[in-house]
């Protein structure tokens, strides 16, 4: 794993969840884009080499919907760059880490993601990405 590329961090309301968070940061976000196949709406702040990504449900069916339900708004992932994210997921499931999804999918910022069950990770969920190329 090369660095901490992003914290996502689930919020009911993205433009509120802007506002707040521009103050925050003295910036605005670089990015917004809707990542249809998670039901999510995300937007990106850059924060030195890491980002914060803010999420929200666009679907009650989505997992961050279910996840604000559950937990409310707050930390939802920690995202970790890596080179070869197939090598990755191999050597994570070899050592006995449990993979949400066992392919790569395409996620936001131009990104494949991979989660691991946070049941074997402390109850932190871990996204693994790497930049398509």
């Amino acid at each position: 794993m090369l660095k901490i590329e992003h914290i996502g961090i689930a919020v009911k309301n993205i433009e509120e969840s802007n506002n707040l968070f521009a103050k925050l940061f003295a910036r605005q976000p670089y990015k917004q884009e809707a990542v249809e196949s998670e039901g999510v709406s995300t937007s990106f702040f850059q924060m030195g080499d890491s980002k914060i990504e803010l999420l929200e449900a666009t679907n009650a069916d989505s997992a961050i919907a279910k996840f604000i339900e559950k937990r409310g708004e707050g930390i939802h992932h920690i995202a970790f760059e890596v080179d070869d994210i197939y090598a990755e997921m191999k050597r994570l499931e070899g050592e006995g880490f449990q993979l949400i999804n066992k392919e790569p999918k395409p996620g936001a910022d131009n990104k494949l993601v991979c989660f691991l069950h946070p049941k074997g990770t402390n109850g932190v969920l871990v996204e693994l990405c790497q930049e398509i190329r």
